[in-house]
């Protein structure tokens, strides 16, 4: 096992390092089934680490079966994460700690079963025991009982989504390791607990396809979310030796749009130091503002020149030449690519290999160009089983071997995007069909192969790749419709978010930068915008905006839209501002569960006033938002929301807690909730300043909690509005005991009482340092000993000297 795990693959077979040299560790979270089968890989691709939810609890690779043990013993371990996020080499490094006595030494056999290899076996059955020893011929000979019911075991299958299990979980029950079955039925009666019920099953999976094992048989589930921006960073520091020219690239790669996102993927960070290294190498700084289609083709460039180097013994030649040497090789990888990316496949068998004109059985076939962005691994019975570097690989040949046909006019391959049968077709009529295409993936499978054909429209584009393209066209008329076509499509309603943020990204491809532009106009300007968003233009805004190191002063969704769905998509905007003001936007628990309480969690939060007033959080959405409240890494200091004193109660309370102003202005809290939220106020971690309680429906009972913490010497409350409750002679003698304490550090007080009340006039002549806000009385004054029209009630006159004394002091 041992052996199986110390090295890692990276590029090709001479590049192969050992795990403990090159690994970075990567940040792995607990997560829940909640939706696991809804997620969209691309868009996780471009956003998931920029968006993640900082309450998961991080985990080590290590800790996976003692995290499963203080759930359920009996489920299993579910880690999924997108294409070349990382997950096998977290397989990898446990099972190296492990077999290096280093971790988990209460296990006593791992064993590791990739998909891809259990695949060449679904033709035969096979007891349990002699599965295990197609895989580890090593067991021959070891006492099958004592094996079985001593001995501890952990069954790691990784690579769900390869799989072409039936997956029946239905299937009849097996619980003996000599009965032949399907390898179906063995792995599903070890997934539900039936075969073995003491052995560990690991399954790792991408995310679309971790639905396949019911939720009732999971008892922890996981997900590899790549580095963090220090481990990026920690990786480009350990791959290139040189320090200023590692210091070069990672600063270029944080002023990229997408390059500083997408680099959370271990493998994206490799080909982006293989095209920077190179690009730098020969002093072309000038070229290092590359598209993403632009980097691959360098990428595809740096990998020939090295297979002429390498295989060829040639010297260094121009690039064309080194496309003209390998065009027919990459033409075939192309077209397989393209043909598997329809059907969504990335492993591939030595069939689907011979359908593109590639022969398997010639080891010639698999030195030179095919060696450096194609993996050929051996499996059970020495078959092998092909797949490219990476599915960004894939994607970016696919959309070679379609421009190519277009070129060609070959429209027996591109009628793939076309309903009816075309003679013809122009480059205008192909980007848009695809762009159709694309939108209708569920998964998004089409949506990077998408942005890679745009960009070959590009004249840069195309000069990089002469050589391999027998003629280049004049497509700049064509870039203009495509890209007026897809500016339509994103003022739409009616498309997905990731439908939304993959368009944007098309148009960044084709160098269009105008919707960006204007996008950053909305937010750079005080003013109100022209016009409204749509949809996915709010989307798109909010994408930006966490995408880029811009914090806002103040963000009010209703200067961009009107719509309350809409405002939703802008609530992931929390993390970039200072002041939040969603008051009345119709937003419900799940943005408290999913997006504030997270942000208010972050390291680099910024968050310090938040206006969630007029909203329907109900308890479950304030308890998730008292969580990001409690956090260290919360700043936020003032709040006004409507719910629940209990749970902000608990939140004054907390140490982390650095809440200085609370409105709760408007809520039924009555006295009862009053007295819980008073015990907050007492706690010597309150260092709330200003609390308003404006038509509460508050009695006299709520005037004793608040005299009690006025009383309290931890109180460090100095302004208290209690506006519009019904407090009457009782309430006002029960608060003025409070504010003649010498405790009491109350500076400012708002409230209704009547003119004659003694209890006032003896406040007013005790506590000198307390300013009344006589809002009513001052408005009758005003209304009857002034010029002011007939037409103005009495009551708009009180509204509006009550709003407008409570902002200023009346001496």
């Amino acid at each position: 096992m041992k052996k199986k795990a110390e090295y890692i693959f990276e590029g090709n077979k001479e590049n192969e390092a050992k795990l403990k040299a090159v690994y970075t560790e990567l940040f792995i979270t607990e997560g829940d089934m909640k939706d696991v089968n809804k997620e969209h890989e691309i868009l996780k691709i471009n956003d998931d680490f920029k968006n993640k939810k900082t309450q998961d609890k991080p985990i080590n690779c290590n800790d996976i079966f003692t995290e499963l043990r203080k759930n359920n013993e009996e489920k299993i371990v579910l880690t999924k994460g997108v294409a070349g996020i990382g997950k096998t080499v977290s397989v990898h490094k446990f099972i190296l700690e492990w077999a290096e006595g280093k971790a988990n030494q209460d296990i006593h056999c791992v064993f590791l079963l990739p998909f891809r290899e259990i695949n060449l076996m679904t033709n035969e059955d096979f007891s349990l025991h002699e599965l295990l020893l197609e895989f580890y011929p090593e067991l021959e000979g070891l006492e099958k009982t004592k094996l079985y019911k001593e001995c501890k075991f952990a069954f790691i299958f990784d690579g769900l989504d390869e799989s072409r299990l039936p997956l029946n979980f239905k299937s009849r029950l097996l619980n003996t390791v000599e009965k032949k079955v399907s390898v179906d039925a063995l792995f599903t009666n070890l997934v539900k607990g039936k075969l073995l019920p003491s052995a560990l099953v690991w399954v790792t999976s991408r995310p679309a396809a971790a639905n396949q094992i019911p939720v009732q048989y999971v008892g922890l589930i996981t997900e590899v979310r790549g580095f963090t921006d220090q481990q990026k960073e920690e990786y480009f520091r350990k791959r290139i030796t040189d320090k200023t020219q590692a210091s070069t690239i990672i600063s270029h790669i944080k002023t990229s749009r997408s390059l500083y996102i997408i680099c959370h993927i271990p493998v994206f960070c490799w080909i982006t130091a293989t095209v920077l290294q190179d690009i730098l190498s020969e002093n072309n700084a000038e070229n290092i503002s590359a598209t993403l289609t632009e980097m691959y083709i360098h990428f595809l460039l740096i990998q020939m020149d090295m297979k002429n180097q390498k295989y060829d013994e040639q010297e260094e030649t121009e690039r064309t030449e080194h496309l003209q040497l390998n065009r027919e090789m990459i033409l075939k990888l192309a077209k397989l690519a393209f043909e598997q990316l329809k059907k969504e496949n990335i492993v591939f068998n030595k069939e689907d290999l011979k359908a593109c004109g590639i022969d398997a059985s010639k080891d010639t076939e698999f030195t030179g160009m095919i060696a450096e962005i194609f993996k050929r691994e051996v499996g059970l019975y020495k078959t092998k089983v092909f797949c490219f570097v990476h599915l960004s690989v894939q994607e970016f040949l696919a959309a070679v071997h379609v421009f190519i046909c277009y070129l060609n006019k070959n429209m027996q391959e591109l009628q793939f995007f076309f309903d009816e049968p075309k003679q013809i077709v122009t480059l205008q009529e192909l980007l848009q069909k695809a762009v159709d295409k694309a939108m209708e993936s569920k998964r998004g499978h089409l949506d990077l192969f998408l942005r890679f054909l745009m960009g070959f429209s590009l004249e840069s584009s195309q000069n990089l790749l002469k050589g391999l393209i027998t003629h280049t066209e004049d497509t700049t008329e064509s870039i203009r419709q495509t890209t007026k076509y897809i500016k339509q499509e994103q003022n739409k309603n009616d498309i997905s978010d990731e439908t939304s943020v993959n368009l944007f990204y098309c148009l960044l491809e084709l160098k269009d930068h105008s919707l960006y532009e204007e996008i950053q106009s909305y937010l750079n300007s005080d003013e109100h915008p022209g016009r409204k968003l749509s949809s996915s233009m709010c989307t798109v805004l909010t994408y930006i905006l966490l995408n880029s190191e811009k914090v806002l002063d103040v963000f009010n969704p209703k200067r961009f839209t009107s719509k309350q769905e809409d405002y939703k998509r802008l609530v992931p905007a929390v993390r970039c501002c200072r002041k939040a003001l969603f008051d009345g936007c119709g937003l419900d628990k799940t943005c408290c569960e999913t997006v504030l309480s997270s942000a208010l969690q972050s390291s680099n939060s910024v968050l310090r006033e938040l206006d969630l007033s007029n909203n329907d959080l109900h308890d479950p959405g304030v308890k998730r938002l008292s969580d990001g409240l409690k956090s260290p890494n919360s700043k936020l200091e003032i709040l006004r929301f409507i719910y629940s004193c209990g749970i902000l109660s608990s939140v004054l309370q907390s140490s982390n807690s650095v809440l200085r102003e609370l409105d709760l202005s408007n809520n039924d809290l009555q006295d009862s909730g009053v007295k819980v939220l008073s015990e907050g106020l007492k706690s010597p971690n309150c260092q709330l300043e200003i609390l308003r309680l404006c038509g509460c429906n508050l009695r006299a009972q709520s005037c004793e909690s608040l005299s009690s913490a006025l009383q309290s010497s931890n109180s460090v409350l100095r302004e208290l509005d209690l506006s519009n409750n019904d407090l009457h002679d009782p309430g006002v003698k029960r608060l003025s005991d409070g504010l003649k304490s010498p405790n009491s550090k109350l500076e400012i007080l708002r409230f209704e009482f009547q003119i004659f009340d003694s209890f006032f006039w003896k406040l007013i002549t005790k506590n000198h340092t307390v300013k009344i806000y006589l809002c009513y009385l001052y408005a009758i004054i005003v209304f009857f000993f002034s010029d002011f029209p007939s037409v103005i009630s009495p009551l708009s006159l009180v509204g509006f000297c009550h709003r407008y004394y409570n902002h200023q002091t009346l001496s």
